[in-house]
């Protein structure tokens, strides 16, 4: 069994009971990427996030990987990964003010824009507070989000500027229409968004938000906060959607990976928790740094924080597997969909044709062949890009082929045809 914490741990709640029974990562094979993207340079205010990649029913060969590079605005690839499009973010609204910054992007399939119907791709702007939507046609993105779409978590300029705003993100939809959950910087809030055509543009309302803990109570009756700067809670940023079961799983970075109905009602149960859960520090301004003392041992035996970009890979449509970044270890843990989410071992990304991926932020995965990759699809951001005779720091995206997955990874993976 996995170890997990059973139910919501609060700060006010008893001690949760951690059952634990070691199960190490099996990897037989290297699993290498196809291709990568250009490098993206932080000098240039380019710093590579989250992936959401488009098919194309029509002509799977013109399938797009769309990808935010925070200030940088965002940039659409092909599938040689060769850049077809580049956004820029929104201006700054004022001199004193932060100008956009596109942190997540996912999609949404079939959605109802001015009596016709388009695919979109949502991404949380950090720098605004508000979301960026853009419809997918003939190739290229449109942006077609609201002028007066709303604030999603401050209430105010000012507010926006404390930088306390929307950060991550994943879409879903169902029967009543299209949602996105969108995460809040330095805070646990996570908000549910409806979306709305208004016209030809596309707004959003908050339905609800929910609250992760932001401390917990150990076995040993302690009570425990993640180390970070003072007053800034353990984030989420990597979401992902099931919905098949309409199964939201959320990833606190510093905590573990939660899950719980899409529509964020119901108690939030933990799949898994980092190593260092539990893991005693006290934050020191002068070196920006946490001192950590003994790890008590109360954590999972398989991440690493932080606990980055989580995916779905379906098999069928109700089994498959959640993979999530254990961006402490640069490898990425895979854990079985159905039941229990019992987790089936871990792969990285290791130098091959192109170099490796290492602390990877987000990622994505279909499950259709796609020209060049049998069995679907597989994108990762790289944190620590190292193009060829250059020192300077860079990320990008990398490509890999699921069927490389399924049979160098020594996880007994399948596709979605039920075939290794």
């Amino acid at each position: 069994m996995l170890p997990r914490l059973l139910g919501l741990m609060t700060a006010a709640a008893t001690a949760a009971v951690l059952v634990a029974v070691p199960a190490q990562a099996h990897r037989d094979e290297d699993v290498t990427a196809k291709l990568e993207t250009p490098a993206l340079y932080d000098e240039n205010g380019a710093d590579a996030d989250d992936p959401a990649i488009w098919v194309d029913e029509e002509d799977r060969e013109d399938s797009l990987v769309i990808t935010t590079a925070k200030e940088a605005g965002i940039y659409v690839y092909d599938l040689e990964g060769e850049e077809v499009q580049h956004i820029e973010p929104r201006p700054a609204p004022g001199e004193d003010d932060a100008p956009g910054r596109y942190n997540n992007v996912d999609l949404v399939e079939d959605f109802r824009l001015d009596g016709e119907r388009v695919d979109l791709a949502v991404a949380s702007d950090r720098g605004m507070d508000t979301l960026g939507v853009f419809a997918i046609e003939d190739g290229e993105l449109e942006d077609v989000t609201a002028d007066d779409g709303p604030l999603i978590f401050s209430a105010d300029q000012e507010e926006i500027n404390g930088e306390r705003t929307a950060y991550g993100l994943a879409t879903w939809q169902d029967r009543t229409g299209a949602y996105a959950l969108v995460s809040r910087n330095a805070e646990t809030e996570v908000a549910l968004l409806k979306l709305r055509a208004d016209g030809d543009e596309v707004t959003w309302e908050k339905i609800r938000t929910l609250h992760l803990p932001a401390s917990f109570t150990l076995p040993d009756g302690t009570e425990w906060a993640p180390c970070d700067d003072t007053g800034q809670e353990a984030q989420v940023e990597g979401m992902v959607v099931d919905e098949t079961t309409g199964t939201a799983y959320l990833g606190q970075e510093l905590v573990g990976i939660w899950k719980i109905g899409a529509d964020l009602e119901g108690e939030p149960e933990l799949v898994d928790t980092a190593i260092e859960f539990g893991l005693p520090g006290v934050y020191d301004p002068e070196t920006d740094e946490c001192e950590y003392g003994e790890n008590p041992g109360y954590g999972g035996e398989h991440l690493h924080t932080d606990i980055e970009g989580l995916t779905i890979y379906h098999t069928n449509r109700n089994k498959g597997y959640l993979l999530a970044s254990s961006q402490g270890d640069d490898s990425f843990a895979v854990y079985e969909l159905e039941g229990g989410n019992d987790y089936l071992g871990g792969f990285a990304i290791e130098d091959g044709r192109v170099d490796g991926t290492q602390h990877s932020d987000g990622a994505d995965v279909v499950n259709v062949s796609l020209p060049g990759y049998r069995g679907g699809l597989l994108v990762v951001q790289d944190g620590d890009n190292t193009p060829e005779g250059s020192d300077e720091s860079s990320t990008n995206f990398k490509f890999v082929s699921w069927n490389e997955v399924a049979n160098d990874s020594g996880l007994d993976l399948r596709t979605a045809r039920g075939h290794r």
